[in-house]
């Protein structure tokens, strides 16, 4: 099942996140996005168009990129596994399953933005 919510913002500027989408691209065949959330969720409908969008414009292939929708009780998939409690929580893993950074929706920056930061800081 996948998340409306995820669907890009067609109003997002990838210009305006020029350095967050040149992150995301730069690492875009070598990292796995695992992404829960709700579409009845008000923060996950705020944060995850705008995610959907920056993934796109990083060309963020599509299997890379795993979407959750958790019932109005945060329960689905993965909840347990990944002690899931916050969403929108966006988990960024390697290929060899080894998180790299976790977002989750009490952070103060975007996704791509707060995301971008810590790869950068984990991946140089």
């Amino acid at each position: 099942m996948s998340l409306e919510t995820m669907r890009p913002n067609p109003t997002w500027d990838a210009a305006s996140y020029e350095a967050a989408v040149e992150t995301l691209t730069a690492h875009n065949d070598e990292l796995r996005y695992k992404i829960w959330g709700g579409d009845w969720c008000k923060d996950c409908r705020a944060l995850l168009p705008d995610f959907g969008a920056a993934l796109e414009a990083a060309a963020v292939p599509d299997d890379r990129i795993e979407e959750f929708a958790l019932d109005e009780d945060k329960q689905g998939p993965g909840v347990e596994e990944y002690d899931i409690e916050l969403i929108p929580t966006i988990v960024v893993e390697d290929d060899d399953g080894r998180e790299i950074t976790r977002f989750v929706e009490e952070e103060d920056v975007p996704p791509a933005v707060w995301i971008a930061a810590e790869l950068e800081s984990a991946l140089s």
